[in-house]
């Protein structure tokens, strides 16, 4: 369905970084391309989204300003797809050159005319009904572009790429064996002629690890392990075979700088889960930040946020890269919002810990060390008769995108507050059944709510506004003043990125469980976020109120 609106086209002159981009995408055998040198200059193109996160540095900003704090209030949906799947979406839709790429669940990919809506090609990869997904839903949260290609990954466990044009398979490649619990989520990182693909399966004990493919013929070029073999660097820090099946899974999309050549990669939980007795030591590198040289796969350095976790708290919330003054001299930062109710500031050339805030309840840890290494709370282990812990399962946050605003240097964060009761039993491995060790059952009482909070860069909380129910959305911010997210309970919203007062909402009729994103054709500005089984597209209705300022 589609709802016109009305189109003021404006003249722009761009700067020479947006010229090279629009030189960039001159057709070339009938397609516009997308090298590299687009994707790792998207700054210069805010009229379109070209990654998961809007850039290599992950801050999911848009420097689209046509929609703001003044106008907002007249945004309304232009058109809805209906993806006719009953499964969850959690894509975050790329745009290039007019076309929408999505991904609905399982593993089906569709090229939308982003005018419209109207479907131009459709890929379903065939996934097998009965596909293991051992931990998490049958989903799929989007592709990756690169020159004329579209990859993603399948819920059975293969990469594949696409012709952009016409949606026709070009390679297909295992990952590795559904069988035993492998499987992909997230949407591929495309870079210099690479595509690096993360997986899922740790609550299945698989062994975790991270690969890069060739973009143009699906040649694995590395793999990265997320849990070392005894003698390796980290390999002490398990006991016996347990490395063997100690999980660590690479779940989510990470971060990419080009200048340093490195990716930044969230690492999951510990396999089982919950009973730590069975895996002795720190379980390196589960629940870590790796920073990975992209032409090799070689770690360069590592910072485990929970040592020996046993309460599946994963460290895969996605790494934002800043360029900021610290404490008095510039320096190449990485930030994030962890599961385990911590915010991290961390040099992101060395690995150096720098700064950890407490940002949400929580209940494991008297204090962060100078080395950032947590002190813990005795008792607060999972037990065969229960122990209640701050935060929940899902943490004080989890896959749900952060935003980053480089213009106010604030980071706005979907959060939790939420506890759980934390179970331990006894865990045999067995391959492509859970290996948990324990359970969980959460608290859901007067003290559970969700909130978006802005944060500064040294972990202060800026504004909140608060949520009836804990965060299940991602959220996006604009150059337009504005933050965009969702609720459980199928609202989209803005809010004012300086103040958190909400501005304008919208009743989707489904949960909102993905990230919102914008983008631009014809001179009008659009936001698009999943909800439900469909993806709302929404643009400005035509003004007839008196001139409005930003």
């Amino acid at each position: 369905m589609s709802f016109p609106l009305r189109r003021r086209r404006r003249l722009r002159f761009p700067g020479v970084l947006a010229i090279l981009a629009i030189l960039a995408v001159l057709p070339v055998e009938g397609v516009a391309q997308i090298p590299y040198a687009r994707l790792a200059g998207s700054d210069a193109e805010p009229d379109a989204w070209l990654t998961y996160s809007g850039n290599y540095r992950s801050e999911r900003f848009s420097r689209l300003d046509r929609i703001h704090r003044g106008n907002v209030h007249r945004l309304r949906p232009a058109w809805i797809h209906q993806t006719g799947t009953g499964g969850r979406v959690e894509v975050t839709p790329l745009v290039a050159d007019g076309v929408m790429y999505i991904a609905e669940p399982p593993s089906t990919i569709a090229a939308l005319d982003a005018r419209t809506g109207r479907r131009l090609w459709r890929h379903d990869p065939g996934v097998p009904d009965e596909t293991l997904n051992i931990g998490f839903p049958r989903v799929n949260r989007g592709v990756a572009l690169l020159d004329d290609s579209v990859f993603f990954g399948t819920l059975d466990a293969f990469v594949m790429a696409l012709d952009r044009s016409t949606g026709d398979v070009r390679w297909r490649v295992p990952l590795g064996d559904n069988r035993i619990g492998v499987a992909i989520t997230a949407a591929p990182l495309a870079v210099d002629g690479k595509v690096i693909v993360g997986m899922s399966g740790g609550e299945a004990g698989v062994r975790g690890f991270l690969d890069a493919y060739d973009a143009g013929t699906g040649e694995r070029l590395w793999r990265f392990w997320a849990v070392p073999e005894p003698g390796e660097p980290g390999g002490d820090t398990w006991e016996g075979d347990a490395w063997k099946t100690g999980g660590g899974a690479t779940w989510l999309t990470g971060s990419f700088d080009p200048e340093l050549g490195l990716l930044y990669w969230g690492l999951g939980n510990p396999a089982p889960d919950w009973n730590g007795d069975l895996r002795p030591g720190d379980n390196l590198f589960t629940c870590s930040l790796v920073a990975i040289d992209v032409e090799t796969g070689e770690l360069r350095w590592h910072f485990q946020f929970t040592p020996h976790d046993t309460h599946d708290w994963d460290a895969n919330q996605i790494p934002v890269l800043v360029d900021a003054e610290w404490e008095g001299s510039p320096r190449k930062l990485v930030i994030l919002a962890n599961r385990n109710a911590f915010y991290y500031v961390l040099d992101r050339e060395t690995g150096q810990f720098l700064r950890a805030t407490e940002y949400s309840r929580q209940t494991w840890a008297e204090r962060i060390d100078e080395n950032g290494r947590p002190v813990l709370i005795p008792g607060m282990d999972p037990s065969e008769e229960g122990t209640l812990v701050w935060p929940s399962l899902a943490g004080a946050t989890n896959w749900y995108s952060p935003a980053f605003d480089p213009n106010r240097r604030l980071l706005f964060v979907p959060t939790r507050e939420m506890a759980s009761w934390y179970y331990k039993s006894d865990a045999e491995y067995e391959p492509g059944t859970p290996f948990l060790g324990g359970g969980e059952r959460r608290v859901v009482d007067e003290e559970t709510f969700g909130a978006v909070r802005a944060l500064a860069l040294d972990g202060s909380l800026e504004w909140e506004f608060r949520q009836l129910t804990p965060a299940v959305s991602g959220v996006m911010a604009t150059a337009g003043d504005l933050v965009f997210s969702g609720t459980q309970e199928g609202n989209i919203f803005a809010l004012d990125a300086d103040t958190g007062e909400a501005l304008w909402d919208f009743h989707a009729g489904g949960q909102v469980r993905a990230a919102p994103m914008s983008f631009a054709l014809d001179g009008e500005q659009f936001i698009s976020v999943a909800a439900g089984q469909s993806v709302f597209t929404f643009g400005l209705a035509p003004d007839a109120s008196p001139a409005e300022q930003p």
